[in-house]
C-alpha cells in the first residue's frame, strides 16, 4: 500500500502566528516534523499543504531549503487542499501531520503505517480516537477514497479539519485506534501558545536535537514538574473553535 505523508503548514496562527517556522535547536519546527517523518522509513512520499496566501511565501522557501516537495492551496479549505497536494501521487492512503508537533515519535509513525497495511479493508486509523499518547504526538491515517468522500459530503468545520468528517461521520468507513500504555494523555507537547514553546524549549534544551522516544519523553516529564506543567492551563480549542 502506497502511504503518501502530507504536512499540513501554514504562517497564520491565531495564538502563536509564525510557530512552523521557530527556531527550535538549530532547525525549524517544520524541519522538525519533516525529520520525524522521514525517519519513521515508511512513507512513498511526502509534501507539504500550505497556502497561496504571501506570508506563507516562507514556508515555500523552507520547503526548498529541505529538498521537500510542497502545494499551495486554500487557506480555511484544508481537506480541499489536501486532496490537491495528493493529485498525481498515486496514494492509496494519507497519513497526516501537522507542523506544530515537533516532538512526533519515528516509531509510532513506523507502526502506525505498519498496522494500517496490516488490517484488511481499513479505512481510518489513529493514535487519538481514544487518546493515550500526549497531546502533539499523535499519528493518523486515512484511506484516500475516504478522504475523497470526505471532500465531497463535509461542510463547515471539518473542512478545516481534514479527518473529522472520516470520523464523525463514518458510514461504511472502518475505524481503528491505537493505544498505547501507560496512558499519558494529560501532557502536551503540541506547539500552539507561548507556553507551549517553554515546555518544548526546555525538552530540546535537555534532550538535544533528535527525535524522542515516547517512553523517554513522557517519563522525563514526569520527573520534572515544574517543567510539564508550564502549559498545563492551556485549554485545547474544539474543532468548532479551531
Amino acid at each position: 500500500m502506497r502511504i503518501v505523508g502530507i504536512v499540513q503548514a501554514r504562517m497564520g496562527s491565531t495564538r502563536l502566528p509564525g510557530k512552523v517556522l521557530r527556531d527550535l535547536g538549530g532547525r525549524s519546527v517544520l524541519g522538525w516534523v519533516i525529520r520525524a517523518a522521514c525517519e519513521a522509513g515508511v512513507l512513498d512520499d511526502l509534501v507539504v499543504a500550505t497556502t497561496t496566501l504571501a506570508a506563507d511565501d516562507a514556508v515555500v522557501e523552507e520547503c526548498r531549503r529541505l529538498g521537500v516537495a510542497w502545494h499551495r492551496g486554500p487557506v480555511d479549505d484544508v481537506l480541499t487542499r489536501f486532496v490537491q497536494a495528493l493529485a498525481g501521487r498515486k496514494a492509496e492512503a494519507v497519513m497526516r501531520f501537522t507542523a506544530d508537533c515537533p516532538l512526533l515519535d519515528p516509531a509510532v509513525i513506523r507502526e502506525a503505517a505498519l498496522v494500517f497495511r496490516a488490517v484488511p479493508g481499513l479505512g481510518y486509523l489513529s493514535t487519538s480516537l481514544a487518546r493515550t499518547l500526549p497531546r502533539g504526538l499523535d499519528v493518523e491515517i486515512v484511506r484516500e477514497d475516504a478522504l475523497e468522500r470526505a471532500d465531497r459530503e463535509a461542510t463547515g468545520y471539518h473542512r478545516t479539519h481534514v479527518t473529522s468528517y472520516v470520523y464523525a461521520e463514518p458510514g461504511d468507513t472502518r475505524l481503528l485506534g491505537l493505544a498505547y500504555q501507560p496512558a499519558a494523555d494529560d501532557l502536551r507537547v503540541t506547539l500552539d501558545t507561548e507556553d507551549d514553546w517553554w515546555l518544548i524549549s526546555r525538552v530540546v534544551a535537555e534532550l538535544g536535537d533528535r527525535c524522542v522516544p515516547v517512553e523517554r519523553l513522557v517519563s522525563w516529564l514526569r520527573a520534572r514538574p515544574e517543567v510539564s506543567g508550564l502549559n498545563a492551563h492551556v485549554r485545547q480549542k474544539s474543532l468548532q473553535d479551531a
